[in-house]
């Protein structure tokens, strides 16, 4: 048994450390032990703050139709109706489910241009 500790302690040592996927492996915690855990908008899971995928949706409080009828009835000549902000939280794999994230090739992923996001065009190309 004590022969079998050691055979493992020099296998442990001869073991390179496991290539990171991503700088900071998916997470912006940098220096923090813990962070707090908030749930997906979607689905419901416990994610680590700094992992989740955050994003605004805004939309109008009512629908354009309802909207043209307020504006016709209003005493005011150029009122604007007040928008829903609603901040989206969302687990890695719904945010790639619902594509608010896409999945970049490595060396996107590794060079300076593919940190900073860019939002995927909406309604424009092949409808796939």
């Amino acid at each position: 048994l004590a022969q079998g500790r050691n055979n493992f302690r020099c296998h442990s040592q001869n073991l390179r450390s496991m290539p990171s996927k991503r700088r900071n492996n998916g997470r912006s915690k940098h220096g923090r032990g813990h962070t707090a855990i908030v749930r997906c908008s979607n689905c419901a899971r416990c994610v680590p703050k700094d992992k989740a995928v955050k994003r605004f949706q805004v939309r109008n409080i009512v629908d354009a139709s309802s909207q043209r009828d307020i504006r016709e009835a209003s005493a005011y000549a150029s009122f604007m109706l007040p928008k829903l902000y609603m901040k989206m939280i969302y687990c890695v794999s719904c945010a790639i489910h619902a594509r608010v994230v896409r999945v970049r090739r490595k060396t996107l992923r590794d060079s300076p241009e593919g940190r900073i996001y860019t939002p995927p065009n909406k309604g424009k190309g092949k409808g796939k």
